[in-house]
C-alpha cells in the first residue's frame, strides 16, 4: 500500500543535523506514527515519504524551510524577569509556555541578565537542514474517525516529543 493522504503511516527514523551530528532516532522507542496529508509531520519529509511503500528504506535531506523554518530573530525578545513569578530560579535552557496573540507558544530562555529574560519563540531546530535515514515500517487506511480528528488513534502513541494531540478524546 502506497503512502497517500488520509493513510495512517509507522516510520522509523534517525536524525541528523547538516554537519551529520545525532540529534534523535526512533529505536529506542515505538516508531513515529501519524496521519499522511493532515500536517502531522514537517512538510518536506511528508512530502518525501508520499508514494513510498511499506518496508521502503531511504535517506533524504530536508531544507529548513521545509523543516521547523529558518529562525526569525523577532522571535528573540526580552522579557521582565517578574513575568516568570512562582516559576522558581529561571535559567538559561528552560522552557515556558506562553500566552501570545496568536495563543499558546512554547519559548526558550537564553538568557537571564539581572531583571531580563531573554526568550526565543523560534523551534530549536528552526534553520537548520536535517537529514533522515527512513524506514517505512506500515502504512494501513485511516478510520473515518481519525480522518475527522486529523490524526491517528492508537493505544501506544508515538514518542512523545512528535505526537500532537488536540484533545479529541479519541485516543484512549
Amino acid at each position: 500500500m502506497h503512502i497517500i493522504k488520509n493513510r495512517v503511516v509507522s516510520i522509523g527514523y534517525t536524525l541528523r543535523d547538516a554537519e551529520n551530528q545525532f540529534i534523535e532516532t526512533s529505536s529506542n522507542f515505538e516508531p513515529l506514527v501519524y496521519l499522511h496529508g493532515h500536517e502531522n509531520i514537517i512538510p518536506g519529509l511528508e512530502k518525501a515519504l508520499e508514494g513510498k511503500t511499506e518496508g521502503d528504506a531511504f535517506t533524504v535531506t530536508i531544507s529548513a524551510a521545509d523543516a521547523y523554518g529558518e529562525r526569525d530573530e523577532n522571535l528573540v525578545i526580552q522579557v521582565p524577569l517578574e513575568n516568570f513569578e512562582g516559576a522558581g530560579t529561571v535559567k538559561a535552557g528552560m522552557q515556558f509556555e506562553a500566552d501570545t496573540p496568536e495563543g499558546s507558544q512554547m519559548v526558550t530562555v537564553t538568557q537571564v541578565e539581572g531583571s531580563t529574560v531573554t526568550v526565543d519563540a523560534n523551534h530549536p531546530m528552526a534553520g537548520m537542514d536535517l537529514t533522515f535515514d527512513i524506514t517505512v515500517v506500515s502504512v494501513r487506511e485511516a478510520s473515518p474517525e481519525e480522518i475527522s480528528h486529523g490524526h491517528p488513534h492508537h493505544p501506544h502513541h508515538a514518542h512523545g516529543r512528535h505526537h500532537h494531540c488536540d484533545g479529541c478524546g479519541g485516543c484512549g
